[in-house]
């Protein structure tokens, strides 16, 4: 970001049932921005939401999220 150096984003793996791009109606991108901006404060909500078919992992599950910021800046 221009002015932080940093933007929220999100990285999201949906449910196996759940459609992402969202198909009819609104996308879930927006739905989960709804929800978001409802419950927390506006500047915590993600700018940028994108849908992954697998979050990187460690072997014991938890998620790396240093690998996520890494490729996230490569874009």
């Amino acid at each position: 970001d221009d002015d932080m150096g940093e933007r929220v984003v999100a990285f999201v793996q949906a449910a196996p049932d759940v459609v992402a791009d969202g198909g009819v109606g609104p996308g879930l991108a927006d739905e989960l921005t709804a929800y978001a901006r409802e419950r927390i404060a506006h500047f915590k909500v993600p700018r940028e939401i994108h849908f992954r078919d697998e979050l990187p992992r460690t072997p014991t599950g938890k998620m790396v999220k240093g690998k996520l910021r890494d490729e996230y800046a490569a874009l």
